[in-house]
């Protein structure tokens, strides 16, 4: 997640302080001259913890290799990576394909450098989707275990983003640690296995096209969208 933060600030209007702590170098450029009184007191102020961590699971499988689905899917990604900035989320992504899972993008905050390494990224091979899954469940079950923070810090809502064509014949379970899920089918409408929509249903996750917008009542209203 977000980094610790290290430096003492002074504690602004509305602003959580971490316990009775002092910041010293505040405090005294506040005291200034004079004998030290409680109105000179600053306290280091508790950093501001992103609203959500987007999870996002990418099928980079040998399927996806056609018609343009991968191009298309990370087109997707990049569309999420570039509205959880604008939102102030957190996000991490995981590929998997032929070479197993891999964690492209470790949870922290949206930034260029994440959407650059999807770029080159190519696909082939079979569809690990359960140990994907399972690997993705660990990753939030850790954002989970890490609350409750501080008093008064809130809690992060764990997203669970799935971007396939449901080209496989494992059964994956339902994950655990997410709290919305959010499957994007990227399968043929035309000659459609039906298998995203199938999981959405048996997991009580939102199905949806490429660059459909989320409904607002899942608590995400600016989802990504073709513009």
């Amino acid at each position: 997640m977000l980094p610790p933060h290290t430096s003492a600030s002074p504690r602004a209007p509305g602003a959580r302080a971490q316990g009775a702590a002092i910041a010293w170098l505040p405090t005294l450029l506040a005291k200034g001259p004079t004998r030290l009184a409680r109105q000179h007191l600053r306290h280091p102020v508790l950093p501001e913890r992103a609203a959500r961590l987007h999870c996002i699971v990418l099928d980079t499988s040998g399927s996806m290799r056609q018609r343009g689905r991968l191009a298309l899917a990370k087109g997707h990604v990049e569309a999420l990576l570039e509205r959880a900035a604008r939102q102030g989320d957190d996000v991490a992504v995981l590929r998997f394909g032929g070479q197993g899972v891999e964690l492209l993008v470790p949870p922290g905050p949206a930034r260029r450098p994440a959407r650059a390494r999807l770029r080159p990224l190519g696909g082939g091979g079979g569809t690990p989707l359960a140990l994907a899954l399972d690997e993705a469940d660990r990753l939030l079950g850790r954002a989970a275990r890490a609350w409750p923070g501080p008093a008064g810090a809130r809690p992060v809502q764990r997203w669970l983003w799935l971007l396939s064509d449901g080209r496989t014949l494992e059964q994956a379970r339902a994950p655990r640690a997410a709290q919305r899920v959010v499957i994007v089918d990227f399968d043929d409408p035309r000659q459609s296995v039906g298998r995203c929509a199938a999981w959405a249903a048996a997991w009580g996750a939102t199905h949806l096209r490429p660059f459909e917008v989320v409904p607002a009542a899942s608590g995400w209203p600016l989802a990504p969208a073709a513009a």
